[in-house]
C-alpha cells in the first residue's frame, strides 16, 4: 500500500510542527522536496530533474539496481542479531581487508560515521592509556558528544575546548600559515603538530591519538601535502599515540586513484585505525573501524564485552558486498578520476577569466571552488559564494558549501557523475558569473570585486 503524498507545503508545515528545528534542510528557505532517485539524478514531486552534487552518501549512485536487490534479497531471507554466526559479515570484511594495508586486518561494524570514530576513541584510549586527543582546525568527526568534544567545527560554538583536547593548524596551502610557495608545508605543517606534542608534555599530559580526516571536507575541501601523515604518524607514535584516519567522507575510491585517501601519502603510509562510513552502503546505515590486532587485543583486555546489535548484521553486508561489486565493475575508481578530473580542468578554466574563483582543488570527485573577493588578500567571498549554490539550485543542480567561512562551493557527488554532467556545472557557473548584471545578483557581486582586484592590482604594480 504506497503512502499518502502530501503537497509540499504541507509536508513542510508538519515538519516544522514535528522536527526539531537544528535539524536544517537544504535550500531552507526554499526547500527542495525529492520524491524519487536514481543515479546521480534526484526528481522532485513536480518530475523536475536535479543534478545532485551533494550526496556523496549514495556512493554508487541512488537506488542502483544491485544493491537494491542485494538488499531486498538478502532481507527475505534473513536480518538478525550480529551475534548469530553468519557468512556475510565475515565475507565483507575479507573483502575491506583485500583494500588496506596488511596491518589493519581487524574489523569492528556499526551503523554511522559517528559510531565509528567513537569506537575509535574509545581503542585509542584502551591501549595507549592515555586520555590527550590531537585534531586539526575546523575538523569535524560526528555528532556524538564524545565526537563534539574532538571536533572544533562544533565544539567552538558550544561549550569550548576540552583540556584533553588539542588542535593543531590545519594544512592548508592555499590560505593557511604555511603556502604553496613554502619549500616543504608537508614538514612545516607535521612541526606543528609536534609543538603541539611538546605543549601537551609540559603540561604532564600525555597523547592517546592524532584525528584526521585523510581529505578534511568540512575544513574545505583540503589536500594534506604529500608526506604529511607519514611525519605525523612518527611524531605521534613517537610519544605514544596512535594515528586515526577518518574515512567516513573520503573512502571507497571517491579519489579515483586509490581505493582511501590516506593511499595519497604514499605506499609507506599506515594509520593504526581507519573510520569508515557514508559510501559503504549506498544510503544504508553501515560503517566499520578497522585496526591492528594489537590495538583490538588491547581493546579485549579491559574485560567488558563489545557487541553492536546491528552492526554487520546480514542485510548490511549483503548491502556492503554489492557496493564493492558495483564499484569493480562499473570501474568507478576510473570513472571518478577521468571525470573529476575534467571538472578540475573546466574549472580551472573558469578561474582564468573569473577573479572571483580564488583556488580549485581536488582529486577524484572530491573537489572545492573557493570563492574571493580579493585574490591578492584571499578575502572569502561568502555572500557569493551561497549566491552561487542559489543560482545553481535555480539551474536545477544541487551543490552547497563548506569551509571555516562557508565560501567553498563543493562537490562530492555520485561516482556515476559523468562528464556531460561535469560539463554541465561548468557552463552553469560560467553563466551565473558572467550573465545579465540586471538578472544575476551575483554578478553584480563579481562585477564590484573584478573592479575592486583591478583597482588593487593597479596600485600594486604603481607601487614598484
Amino acid at each position: 500500500m504506497a503512502l499518502e503524498m502530501f503537497r509540499k507545503e504541507e509536508t513542510l508545515a508538519m515538519r516544522k510542527k514535528l522536527i526539531g528545528y537544528s535539524c536544517r534542510l537544504f535550500y531552507s528557505d526554499d526547500p527542495v522536496k525529492i520524491v524519487r532517485a536514481r543515479g546521480q539524478y534526484l526528481y522532485d514531486e513536480n518530475g523536475k530533474r536535479y543534478l545532485d552534487c551533494i550526496s556523496n552518501v549514495q556512493h554508487v549512485g541512488h537506488c542502483h539496481p544491485s544493491i537494491t536487490q542485494a538488499a531486498t534479497t538478502q532481507m527475505e531471507l534473513l536480518n538478525a542479531n550480529s551475534r548469530f554466526l553468519h557468512d556475510n559479515i565475515v565475507q565483507y570484511a575479507d573483502r575491506l581487508a583485500a583494500t588496506l594495508p596488511d596491518k589493519l586486518r581487524v574489523f569492528y561494524f556499526v551503523n554511522s560515521g559517528s559510531e565509528a570514530n567513537d569506537l575509535a576513541l574509545r581503542l585509542a584510549h584502551q591501549y595507549t592509556q592515555h586520555e590527550d586527543v590531537i585534531v586539526l582546525d575546523h575538523a569535524y568527526h560526528g555528532h556524538l558528544t564524545s565526537l563534539i568534544d574532538i571536533s572544533p567545527y562544533k565544539f567552538q560554538k558550544l561549550t569550548g575546548q576540552k583540556e584533553w583536547v588539542h588542535v593543531a593548524p590545519i594544512p592548508d596551502t592555499y590560505r593557511g600559515i604555511f603556502r604553496e610557495d613554502h619549500p616543504n608545508p608537508a614538514q612545516a605543517y607535521a612541526d606543528t603538530v609536534k609543538d603541539v606534542i611538546d605543549k601537551v608534555h609540559q603540561k604532564g599530559r600525555k597523547v592517546s591519538a592524532f584525528f584526521s580526516e585523510s581529505l578534511p571536507s568540512v575544513g574545505g575541501q583540503i589536500l594534506l601535502p604529500k608526506g604529511y601523515s607519514t611525519k605525523v604518524a612518527e611524531y605521534v607514535r613517537s610519544a605514544g599515540g596512535v594515528f586515526v584516519a577518518d574515512e567516513v567522507q573520503t573512502g571507497f575510491g571517491r579519489v579515483g586513484s586509490h581505493f582511501w585517501a590516506f593511499q595519497l601519502q604514499g605506499d609507506d603510509f599506515s594509520p593504526d585505525i581507519v573510520t569508515m562510513g557514508k559510501p559503504m552502503g549506498n544510503g544504508h546505515p553501515l560503517s566499520c573501524v578497522a585496526t591492528t590486532a594489537e590495538i583490538a587485543g588491547a581493546f579485549t583486555a579491559n574485560g567488558v564485552e563489545y557487541f553492536n546489535t546491528f552492526g554487520g548484521n546480514p542485510v548490511s553486508c549483503a548491502i556492503g558486498l554489492a557496493v564493492l561489486d558495483v564499484i569493480e565493475k562499473e570501474d568507478l575508481r576510473g570513472n571518478s578520476s577521468r571525470v573529476g578530473g575534467h571538472l578540475l580542468d573546466r574549472l580551472r578554466q573558469l578561474q582564468t577569466k573569473h577573479p572571483i574563483i580564488g583556488d580549485v582543488r581536488g582529486v577524484g570527485l572530491f573537489v572545492g571552488l573557493e570563492m574571493v573577493t580579493d585574490k591578492e588578500q584571499r578575502t572569502p567571498a561568502t555572500d557569493a559564494a551561497a549566491q552561487v549554490v542559489r543560482r545553481l539550485k535555480e539551474e536545477y543542480i544541487c551543490v552547497s558549501t563548506d569551509g571555516p567561512w562557508e565560501n567553498i562551493v563543493k562537490f562530492k557527488p555520485p561516482m556515476c557523475f559523468s562528464m556531460e554532467d561535469a560539463d554541465l556545472v561548468a557552463d552553469r557557473i560560467h553563466h551565473i558569473l558572467t550573465g545579465d548584471w540586471n538578472t544575476y545578483p551575483i554578478a553584480l557581486t563579481y562585477y564590484n570585486t573584478f573592479t575592486q582586484f583591478y583597482k588593487s592590482h593597479r596600485m600594486h604594480r604603481a607601487a614598484y
